[in-house]
């Protein structure tokens, strides 16, 4: 897809959005130690910092696997 090759600003910015909060999620429900709500949030923190490496590597896909 040539979306996210021609928008490099737009897709630093998610990336780094994603990140960011995907750390903060994970430390925040690190510290409740014992809480099913830490790793809820822990859980949630996972998917936001995977779906950052998806954004980071969707410019490198080979449109011809699909």
């Amino acid at each position: 897809m040539n979306f996210w090759k021609e928008h490099l600003p737009l897709r630093a910015f998610l990336i780094l959005l994603f990140f960011v909060a995907g750390m903060a999620l994970i430390i925040g429900g690190w510290t409740m130690t014992g809480q099913m709500t830490g790793l809820i949030l822990m859980i949630v923190g996972l998917i936001l910092l995977l779906t950052a490496l998806m954004l980071y590597n969707k410019p490198f896909e080979d449109p011809k696997q699909k």
